[in-house]
């Protein structure tokens, strides 16, 4: 995973929680799945944009 080790993902992590804080953590993740959900929903429909194009 981009060549990083078990060191530098549990460091990443401490790092992020200590700007973060234990409150907030929770409301980053889902704000972070919803970005990615609405990510991959863009893709899919760029795809099919494309796809009827070529049609």
């Amino acid at each position: 995973m981009f060549g990083l080790g078990t060191g530098e993902l549990l460091l990443i992590g401490v790092v992020v929680f200590i700007f973060v804080g234990p409150k907030k953590l929770p409301q980053l993740g889902s704000s972070l799945a919803q970005g990615i959900k609405n990510f991959k929903d863009g893709m899919s429909g760029v795809i099919e944009d494309r796809s009827e194009k070529d049609v």
